[in-house]
């Protein structure tokens, strides 16, 4: 089944503790995570079954794929909405301040637990790989939504099976709204449309190519490139469009792929929005730049676009500077319409640099491969333990750097924090590296809210987050699956 047997979970030892001490004795943990609580009311409550399944994506033969499957148990029946003939699972709405529960029953024959990507959820709620639960067994979330509206995704976060998992299918989209939000007047209803990256590779049966079958561009230490783009889990996306303002919703959800993105007319992006929901105010991109794990929310005003005439959307590799259509939209029908684009979106409420505990001596994380190991400051992933540095306080603001100049396999490295979303504050480039910078840096959107950031060959970059909430033990990894699964992963715990 083009890679679908044989999934079998691998070792999730590792050796190399550099300092690293074990921190379950001083964990404040959940009792009994993962079980329903007798004091948590839930607003919306539903049950979430990973499972393996056809579907018709290609002419010929289905294609056997892993795939999310969920239904509304309590709460509004709109809180679960099916994306028709895709692979992907249904698109989750929730409401800011809503208290949410989902069962998540796992179906398949190896281990895994879903993470909410980009949520500020409690430890237990995270989808931690120590609590990945096995075929049969069921695992209880619980809750309240804390996050500016905007829009964030759930995929499967096992450890060293990420990458299998979320290829074969298991992904789907999370979409948070608020009253605020409503009150700006941006399109909705059929004029807001989720746009999910993905790249894949079929055999001649149809079946998904991993690189368990080693075919494909890429590889383990690169990453998966596949030579076929889907959009919402279909080839040859098109959407019909009418002569009014759009909200596009750009998730890139393939494991290794970096897109650069642009209209072939080349009129630019407004951008509204990016992986913390909406900016301040609009800003314009002549291309997008979007790494594994990143969003951005566009404004896209079809409005003076004659009849029949169609726009493409195409993708620029960042390697070979080869150019591909991946989705075209046709205008199918005139309307009129009084949208206009808003100069003012939302307030950040945005940290000062200058206001965090570290802001002269930043926590430095460096990237590096060693033995055909992916790390972060020479260690791998331990399921139980964290190094000195990877410890912080509940309350504090802080400045992380992330430095990506390793001499040995130096690539791109796309850097997500758990359990936070921060603000990109610098970006620095070797000198000798600054002409594969200057290919991306136009695309880049630092502005707003982030959970997830790119880091090109030889590049530094500075954030800004505060650990609020929730104490705990959460995740820092490069969101390239493929290094994730490799070793590039590392808890950091949120201490009282």
């Amino acid at each position: 089944m083009g890679g679908l047997a044989g999934c079998a979970p691998r070792d999730s030892s590792h050796s190399g503790t550099h300092g690293s001490r074990n921190i379950f004795s001083f964990l404040n943990r959940s009792p009994s995570p993962g079980t329903p609580s007798d004091d948590f009311t839930p607003d919306v409550e539903i049950a979430l079954r990973a499972t393996l399944d056809e579907v018709q994506i290609l002419a010929g033969p289905p294609t056997t794929v892993w795939r999310f499957q969920a239904e509304v148990l309590q709460g509004r029946p709109d809180a679960v909405v099916e994306i028709p003939d895709s692979y992907l699972g249904p698109t989750l709405h929730f409401r800011r301040g809503e208290a949410i529960r989902i069962h998540f029953t796992h179906d398949l024959d190896e281990p895994s637990i879903v993470h909410w990507h980009g949520l500020h959820v409690p430890e237990a709620a995270d989808g931690h790989p120590r609590f990945a639960i096995s075929e049969g067994e069921t695992f209880t979330y619980e809750f309240k939504v804390l996050n500016r509206p905007g829009t964030y995704w759930y995929h499967p976060h096992p450890h060293g099976r990420t990458g299998p998992q979320a290829y074969y299918g298991l992904a789907g989209l999370l979409i948070v709204s608020d009253e605020e939000e409503a009150a700006l007047d941006l399109p909705e209803g059929p004029y807001d449309v989720p746009l999910v990256i993905q790249d894949r590779m079929f055999d001649e049966e149809n079946q998904l190519i991993y690189l368990e079958g080693g075919r494909g561009r890429g590889g383990p230490m690169i990453g998966f490139l596949g030579d076929r783009i889907l959009i919402n889990g279909r080839p040859n996306f098109t959407l019909d469009a009418a002569t009014h303002p759009y909200r596009l919703r750009l998730l890139n959800g393939s494991n290794a792929r970096i897109y650069k993105l642009a209209w072939h007319d080349d009129r630019p992006f407004q951008v509204i929005g990016t992986d913390g929901g909406l900016l301040a105010h609009p800003v314009q991109r002549p291309y997008l730049t979007l790494s594994p794990g990143e969003r951005v929310e566009l404004w896209a005003d079809f409005s003076a676009d004659p009849v029949g005439s169609e726009i493409i959307l195409e993708n620029h590799d960042i390697d070979t500077g080869e150019t591909f259509p991946i989705a075209q939209v046709r205008i199918a029908r005139e309307e009129t319409t009084t949208l206009s684009l808003p100069t003012e979106l939302s307030s950040l409420n945005g940290h000062q640099e200058q206001d965090a505990v570290n802001w002269q001596n930043p926590r430095t994380f460096d990237m590096e491969m060693r033995h055909m190991t992916w790390l972060l400051n020479g260690r791998t992933f331990e399921m139980e333990e964290v190094a000195p540095n990877e410890i912080v306080r509940l309350g504090d603001l802080e400045v992380w750097e992330f430095v990506n100049e390793s001499r040995h396999m130096l690539m791109p490295h796309p850097m997500h924090v758990h359990a936070v979303q921060f603000q990109v504050i610098q970006r620095e480039v070797l000198p000798e590296f600054a002409a594969q910078y200057d290919v991306v840096k136009d695309g880049y959107v630092d502005e707003g809210w982030k959970d997830t950031v790119l880091l090109m060959p030889g590049e530094r970059v500075k954030i800004l987050m505060k650990f609020e909430k929730y104490t705990g033990l959460f995740l820092y990894h490069c969101h390239n699956l493929e290094h994730e699964d490799r070793g590039m992963m590392r808890n950091f715990l949120i201490e009282p």
